[in-house]
């Protein structure tokens, strides 16, 4: 008589917000957790319709919703609605719109564990074009409500350190899992010799991210040097007030880029660009783009914050600037394109510390040892 095979531990992840292959929800949980033996779904609202990936992760759409209300409102009850109907052993929010439903599950009797991307009551308060008062009190509403359903959920997963540690005090278990890089991704075979006099920003564009001042301090550098542009604007006149610049002439526009894309780019530049604002939200923030310079081999310049200091001169892999200095960001840039040997003796500095501190081979561990830890 033979002894049937034990059932796999099904686990679904829920986003309304984020694409079918986001790179920290699909390229490293969703396949490290199939590669680990379970039974992994996914649930999106992209409009794309169902698929079973390569990787053996079942994707499910719910359709896609045009505006903030509908995605709020609708796509939540709909991505609940199948999360319901695939019954699964634990389920893993990555969209603070889906607390309600995280909510819901748990009151089935689930295990459900939010995995907070950003510091959203801090994210709240860095919107300029709102009035402060009504920021600051819609803020507080957001932080009261997150911290009373966090704390009915199984656990909560942080993207950084600050994250975590806020979390910590609220839910029942909270668990550092970094948005390190997957090693060997982005590596190029090309060397120094093939760079040109190019740096490079990979990632959604805005204000707040350094578009500006960046593309300003392309007018100010002695050398002649060009940015590639990679990534999506977040807001037209975002992108009309940046083309208005007398720097935008030496700008290389790419828009978005996949992977291969992405490592191309890395591949011929110089830098990295992570110039971005002092605002709440940013100053103890991991920007993936950070780390994803330095796992493909070339030195950072980015904001003067103690954390990213801390990173980049602990590694010696960049150059800390002002993020709101033009003229301090040019320097920078003006140093590394001059002095390709200080370039490249920093950017191998940067992805000798991927290799050894900053990946997600160190993270994965992590989050399956959660998954278990849950599922015994």
């Amino acid at each position: 008589m033979s002894i049937p095979e034990p059932r796999r531990r099904r686990v679904v992840h829920l986003t309304s917000v984020h694409a079918r292959y986001d790179i920290r929800i699909y390229r490293k949980q969703c396949r490290s957790l199939a590669k680990a033996g379970f039974d992994v779904s996914l649930i999106v609202a992209d409009g794309k319709g169902d698929e079973v990936t390569t990787d053996g992760v079942r994707i499910y759409d719910v359709g896609r919703m045009e505006g903030r209300v509908n995605r709020i409102f609708r796509s939540t009850r709909r991505v609940l609605e199948r999360a319901r109907a695939l019954d699964a052993d634990l389920y893993q929010l990555h969209d603070p719109e889906l607390l309600p439903a995280g909510a819901a599950l748990r009151r089935h009797g689930k295990a459900v564990i939010f995995d907070s991307h950003e510091d959203v009551p801090k994210q709240m308060l860095d919107k300029p074009y709102l009035n402060p008062f009504l920021l600051r009190l819609i803020a507080w509403v957001f932080a009261r409500y997150e911290g009373w359903v966090v704390g009915r959920l199984s656990a909560v997963i942080g993207a950084t350190p600050s994250i975590t540690e806020k979390f910590s005090r609220l839910a029942k278990r909270a668990v550092n899992v970094n948005n390190y890089p997957m090693l060997g991704e982005l590596e190029s075979d090309a060397g120094w010799d093939a760079k040109a006099s190019e740096i490079c920003y990979v990632g959604g564009i805005s204000a707040l991210r350094g578009v500006y001042e960046t593309v300003d301090a392309l007018d100010l550098t002695t050398n002649a040097v060009r940015l590639n542009l990679v990534g999506e604007f977040s807001e037209a006149d975002v992108e009309r007030t940046a083309r208005q610049k007398s720097g935008w002439k030496h700008v290389n526009s790419l828009g978005f880029q996949d992977r291969a894309g992405v490592r191309d780019v890395m591949a011929r530049s110089m830098a990295g660009m992570v110039i971005l604002a002092p605002v709440a939200n940013h100053i103890d923030a991991q920007p993936n783009k950070m780390f994803e310079y330095m796992s493909a081999g070339i030195p950072v310049i980015a904001s003067d914050f103690p954390l990213w200091r801390e990173i980049i001169e602990g590694s010696d892999c960049g150059l800390c600037v002002n993020p709101g200095d033009p003229a301090a960001i040019a320097g920078a840039i003006d140093t590394l394109v001059a002095d390709r040997p200080l370039a490249e003796r920093m950017g191998r500095n940067g992805k000798r510390a991927v290799v050894n501190v900053y990946n997600w081979g160190q993270e994965e561990p992590k989050l399956i040892s959660l998954y278990e830890e849950l599922l015994k």
